[in-house]
């Protein structure tokens, strides 16, 4: 085996997968925000949410574009770099792959094209339904892709069969493979991620225009809707989604547990590091710490045994600093949208939200919190599961293609991130103009069918200005 081959195929595949996890969790963010604020204006037949959802639909359809063409390189290097690992897992992969292609791509694209292209040529209710099918696609896509990866940290639903190329897994039970013990919850945690990526992104642009005094009713309405969702999503994550996934992780992946934590000696109580680092030649864990609170994350008792680094050799230990690190910025950013959230919902209560200039100002740059959030946690459960390419069964350097040479890998790599930047270069340039040139005067004609009377007099009333009237 090319030791080079090998380095250079992990670096490339980090390069590819990060670069392409800017774009899907925006995307599934803005369906969601999408899917709300058509409801708001089929129940309120407001203008103001038909003009924000041509805007966002837009900008949906760019982080689609992008995502689409950054994500297809990736399914290349399962057969060009890491041929052993696809021979291995094919029979796994190939169904979770195939659903996704033909129950979300090809229903999200779909749906797509009416949205931008059918806007007052079909009836509203088409409309209305497009959106949800196409956040509907959005989702499902997350989902098979995260099956396929949540398999490899926590593989169910098979047998390992001799052929012969050499081994692989091979499905026997689908949906025993589907529902591994880590899927669910690691779903759960990613969608809500995408979700609060989306609510962020929609908050940056609308605070940007408050601050110029630019398209300000349109600002407004976006920010009444996506900071209750970054609220909501931010705290769900804290007390729910995350706590639950690094209980899973303590209990079918301890060394990795074990690494994201720092804590070294194997069924002793474990102490929360808050900030610190690893001193791997010294087996300690150095930072500021909440005796036992570790364990009382887990179990409620401050002196349960928690798993520790020392039940695997070293070689079996992940790269421990870069997992360490990763696990705890990722909660670090956690806790700052947490409290920016919260504070946005103290100024909009007050009514003082939309004239607190360094809030708004925190807003626009926040944006790219959540997405280095998401970036960390990929990170963390990547790094944190290695040196095994599927959990217990196959190492990542069994994986690699045999035949692959270092030079050739650094020169697609090169490639790649040529191809990359550009990509990343027409993001910017085409969001950029988008957001210069702003929303559209919303085009109210045709048939509308609001839902009923209370309903939607409820939802006017409670998204009103502070001043009394009403917000759109």
């Amino acid at each position: 085996m090319d030791e080079t081959a090998l380095l250079w195929s992990r670096a490339q595949f980090a390069l590819t997968n990060m670069f392409h996890y800017i774009y899907p969790p925006l995307s599934i963010g803005i369906s969601l925000f999408l899917v709300v604020v058509t409801t708001l204006y089929m129940l309120t037949r407001q203008p103001v949410w038909l003009q924000v959802a041509r805007f966002w639909i837009k900008v949906f359809a760019l982080t689609f574009t992008i995502g689409v063409a950054t994500g297809i390189p990736m399914e290349f290097q399962f057969g060009t770099n890491w041929a052993d690992y696809s021979r291995f897992v094919g029979d796994v992969f190939g169904s979770a792959l195939a659903a996704e292609g033909v129950f979300a791509f090809f229903l999200e694209s779909g749906f797509l094209a009416l949205l931008l292209f059918g806007a007052g040529r079909i009836p509203v209710w088409l409309h209305y339904l497009s959106t949800i099918l196409v956040a509907a696609g959005a989702h499902f896509s997350a989902m098979w892709i995260v099956v396929a990866n949540s398999w490899m940290q926590t593989p169910a639903g098979f047998h390992v069969v001799d052929g012969p190329n050499g081994a692989r897994a091979e499905v026997t039970d689908f949906w025993a493979m589907v529902w591994n013990p880590s899927s669910g919850m690691r779903l759960t945690h990613v969608l809500m991620g995408a979700w609060l990526a989306g609510a962020f992104f929609v908050m940056s642009v609308s605070a940007f225009y408050l601050l110029r005094r630019r398209h300000e009713e349109f600002a407004r309405a976006s920010v009444k809707v996506a900071l209750p969702i970054a609220t909501i999503i931010a705290l769900g994550q804290l007390l729910y989604s995350g706590h639950e996934s690094a209980r899973i992780v303590a209990q079918h992946q301890p060394v990795k547990f074990a690494a994201m934590e720092g804590h070294w000696e194997d069924g002793t109580p474990g102490d929360l590091t808050v900030v610190g680092w690893i001193d791997e030649a010294g087996g300690t864990t150095h930072g500021l710490q909440l005796p036992g609170m570790t364990s009382w994350l887990l179990s409620g008792d401050t002196r349960a045994p928690v798993p520790g680094l020392s039940r695997a050799v070293p070689a079996d230990r992940p790269p421990l600093q870069i997992t360490f690190q990763a696990y705890h910025a990722m909660i670090g950013i956690g806790m700052s949208l947490i409290a920016l959230s919260l504070l946005g919902c103290v100024l909009w209560m007050r009514g003082a939200l939309w004239r607190t200039r360094p809030v708004l100002w925190c807003f626009v740059f926040a944006v790219f919190l959540p997405m280095a959030a998401n970036e960390l946690g990929w990170i963390a459960a990547e790094v944190g599961r290695q040196p095994w390419i599927v959990q217990g069964l196959m190492r990542t350097a069994q994986g690699v293609s045999p035949q692959l040479s270092g030079g050739q890998v650094i020169g697609s790599t090169t490639l790649f991130l040529v191809v990359y930047l550009l990509l990343f270069a027409v993001f910017v340039f085409v969001l950029d103009r988008k957001i210069r040139h702003g929303p559209d005067e919303p085009d109210v004609s045709g048939p509308i069918v609001p839902l009923p009377g209370r309903l939607a007099d409820a939802v006017a009333g409670a998204l009103r200005h502070d001043d009394g009237r009403a917000d759109a």
